[in-house]
């Protein structure tokens, strides 16, 4: 019971210390690819430390939705981060099909989103409640197809990602296939549209008619606006561990130490693949976004199409 209990609470250290700094490590990158010095990799931390030492203003037209969701969502996504540890070693709990449970709980921190985000009555954050839901939609089922294929896999059997990453982490090499080379690229086409980035949207924007999730966040400000901010950080990370420990397993059979090395490695270098992606794409326009979610559901059904053969 003990040992349980700290395994959480190093987990939860763990994504609420390198969550902030994934973001600064991709803006950092961005900015020297473009010739520019940009802010430090910590400046996500100060930022936070500013926020939730500001007062908190509250639109009279907002209820209760509005001041719950920040912290319905940063609850959702740090119990999802539960389920997807940085390393084997830190499971403390799971079961069949927590993979999909993740994928809800992922889903109710955007729902509570879009709610608060009507609920003020604004226009910009209304506009950005319905286009977070419409990605959404186009997204999730990618998602779920990518999860099925890999439990599906004789080397796992399983929904859930205890036995996901003991499966794939036990091989070696040889879970290496072209369905889970598909499975990647589809993996990675999902992160970049989850966490709001370019081409899907643009995190940077301060333009409201472009805004995705952004201009959901408009009415937030003080500790609300950095629960959102975190919240979405740790949701990324979440996401870039599935790719990190699920997709490239290696080293998750060494001791703690050095497989929590390989892993803050492996996040840098995924994180170096979004920012290499971002500098060299352009923010689509929003009725071209379905040809983007489209792609990565095509490629996670050629995936799980090609599983069958390959994995005979």
């Amino acid at each position: 019971m003990f040992q349980g209990i700290v395994k959480i609470v190093v987990q939860l250290i763990i994504t609420a210390a390198l969550a902030p700094l994934v973001s600064g490590i991709i803006k950092k990158l961005k900015a020297r690819v473009q010739h520019r010095k940009g802010a430090s990799v910590f400046q996500g931390y100060f930022d936070l430390l500013k926020l939730f030492k500001k007062d908190v203003v509250v639109s009279h037209n907002a209820s209760w939705i509005f001041t719950a969701t920040p912290y319905i969502y940063f609850v959702s996504i740090l119990a999802a981060s539960l389920f997807v540890p940085a390393i084997p070693q830190l499971f403390s709990f799971g079961f069949i099909g927590d993979a999909v449970l993740v994928v809800y709980l992922i889903a109710i921190g955007r729902f509570f989103m879009a709610l608060s985000g009507m609920d003020t009555g604004s226009t910009f954050t209304g506009m950005g409640s319905s286009r977070e839901m419409m990605i959404s939609a186009l997204i999730e089922p990618s998602m779920m197809l990518v999860l099925f294929t890999v439990g599906l896999n004789p080397l796992v059997g399983s929904l859930s990602f205890q036995a996901i990453y003991k499966g794939f982490a036990a091989p070696g090499w040889g879970f290496v296939s072209p369905s889970y080379l598909l499975l990647l690229i589809s993996m990675l086409i999902i992160v970049i549209a989850e966490t709001a980035r370019i081409p899907v949207d643009d995190p940077s924007t301060h333009l409201e008619l472009t805004m995705v999730h952004e201009a959901m966040l408009l009415e937030y400000s003080g500790r609300h606006l950095a629960l959102m901010e975190i919240s979405a950080s740790i949701k990324q990370l979440l996401l870039i561990t599935v790719i990190c420990n699920v997709f490239i397993p290696f080293g998750s059979n060494a001791g703690v130490i050095q497989a929590l090395g390989l892993y803050v490695l492996k996040v840098l270098v995924i994180s170096g693949v979004i920012a290499v992606i971002e500098i060299n794409s352009v923010k689509l326009r929003l009725f071209s976004v379905p040809n983007h979610a489209a792609l990565a559901f095509i490629l996670a059904v050629l995936g799980f199409m090609s599983s069958f053969v390959f994995g005979r």
